[in-house]
């Protein structure tokens, strides 16, 4: 029997919700493998701190390891609030193992001597900073306000004070005196925004900044006649791919925080040279992170022959692949219509992906289009298809296969109909001869409607010489 089933009433926002939710505790084994000392090599300050925080609490299996490394890391830093933070994840992930952990207290007691010599250097720094800024805002001279604006915002990023960091860095704004200025202060913020993962308002300085770097090239531009035009001209194109690279990068996060994947996926895949990326690598991202999120999107929104053109034939993307090995090898399963090895690799590196800070919030969403993409196309050059032996190229149960289907039908993204009865996945069957009607018919309609248009401008062309001449 055929039939067309119904799932319950589910909002995008509610499944976006429902898809995007961690788990209280992720494997870590041979199955899902997690190189630490390859997180600690690849970032650098709050970067892995960030890391290892969601490890810490997400990964029973080396938390204890993760909480040592993550400790290590703090101690150098200036952040205090980022110490309790980090031990708050290990006192969460203890009480999802259920005591299989040792409590915080015995690895890793409170160092309160570490705490308060911070904290009184912390407000040592921050006095003499004000009072620097009140001197130069009396003298007002703008350099210098400026730069005393700038040390404060540093000062405030540094100890995990975002909102006096961006209060600063945007007042710093009123005392440029120069694009290059403009462009410190841009970057910065978006820097700032990306450590906090405040994805909505990175495009808004990723555009300033474009558009002060637009002005600095303006203004290196020869004027003279016997200026070197050669000589100016590449320099301006070397200062526009160290910056334009970074902008990328910030867009495509901005875009891919922000669940737009199609469009961050086209801003990865411009991102230039790993070595434009300059002071961001390790620090904001680490060239292997493009490569991830860059292809998850693109697999899960672009069409084949863009995923052959704009992932597998770019040079450009290709050195930053290179940087994850495994990331090409889910490419090319993808392409070759080998889905059940896509899906592997995909559960293989999920443990991986799911600590991301910036990827675990959409890792469950992606997987999900992904393979949504993937069924379809495994479909499309059938007009019917036993569900065993989809089953089969997926690596599931002929009922979970038939889950999958459904939901597919109910979206409108498979045209097929389900024999239960039989276990057939049929295409609905179009009448070609209605088709070629309907579509014969529009462009009448199109054609009748652009010849009364033009009559009725030949009219009016016609009459108004009349007009003029009475």
């Amino acid at each position: 029997m055929d039939v067309d089933t119904v799932d319950e009433n589910e909002t995008p926002a509610e499944s976006q919700k429902a898809a995007g939710k961690k788990p209280l505790s992720l494997p870590v084994d041979d199955a899902h493998p997690l190189d630490l000392d390859a997180i600690t090599s690849s970032y650098t300050d709050r970067s892995i701190v960030e890391r290892l925080v969601h490890i810490t609490a997400a990964c029973p299996a080396v938390a204890v390891q993760a909480l040592q490394l993550a400790l290590d890391q703090v101690f150098k830093m200036r952040d205090t609030n980022l110490y309790f933070s980090v031990r708050s994840a290990y006192e969460q992930c203890q009480g999802n193992s259920q005591g299989q952990l040792p409590p915080i207290t015995e690895i890793a007691p409170l160092d309160q001597k570490w705490i308060d010599e911070t904290a009184a250097k912390n407000a040592a720094e921050k006095n003499k900073l004000e009072v620097e800024l009140k001197t130069y805002s009396s003298n007002m001279i703008k350099e210098s306000i400026r730069m005393a604006h700038r040390d404060l915002a540093n000062y405030y990023r540094a100890v995990g004070d975002q909102a006096s960091a961006l209060k600063h860095y945007t007042k710093s704004r009123e005392f440029c005196t120069t694009s290059h200025h403009v462009l410190d202060m841009c970057f910065s913020i978006i820097e700032l925004l990306i450590e906090h993962r405040n994805y909505a308002h990175m495009s808004t300085y990723v555009f300033k900044a474009d558009a002060a770097l637009d002005a600095t090239a303006s203004t290196a531009r020869p004027t003279g006649p016997t200026a070197p035009a050669n000589s100016s001209a590449n320099r301006v194109l070397t200062e526009r791919e160290k910056v334009q690279s970074k902008l990328d990068a910030g867009l495509g996060l901005s875009h891919f925080g922000q669940g737009q994947y199609e469009k961050a996926a086209n801003f990865f895949v411009k991102v230039g040279p790993i070595k434009s990326l300059g002071t961001w690598i390790g620090t904001v991202i680490a060239p292997g992170d493009i490569a991830v999120y860059g292809t998850l999107c693109a697999l899960a929104t672009f069409p084949r022959p863009q995923i052959s053109s704009q992932i597998l034939n770019n040079d450009g993307f290709g050195a930053f692949i290179e940087q994850e090995p495994y990331v090409r090898e889910l490419i090319e399963a993808y392409m070759s219509n080998r889905f059940k090895d896509v899906l592997g690799i995909l559960e293989k590196y999920s443990t991986r992906h799911a600590v991301d800070p910036h990827l675990g919030a959409h890792i469950q969403i992606l997987i999900k289009l992904i393979t949504n993409r993937a069924l379809v196309l495994f479909f499309q050059p059938f007009v019917s298809i036993r569900l065993e032996r989809m089953s089969t190229a997926f690596g599931w149960t002929v009922d979970e296969l038939e889950q999958h289907v459904v939901a597919l039908i109910q979206s409108g993204e498979i045209k097929a109909r389900v024999d239960r009865q039989n276990k057939i996945l049929k295409a609905k069957e179009t009448d070609q001869r209605s088709v070629l009607y309907a579509r014969v018919m529009k462009s009448g309609e199109h054609m009748a409607s652009a010849n009364r248009k033009l009559l009725l401008r030949l009219r009016l062309y016609v009459q108004a010489p009349l007009c003029n001449s009475r």
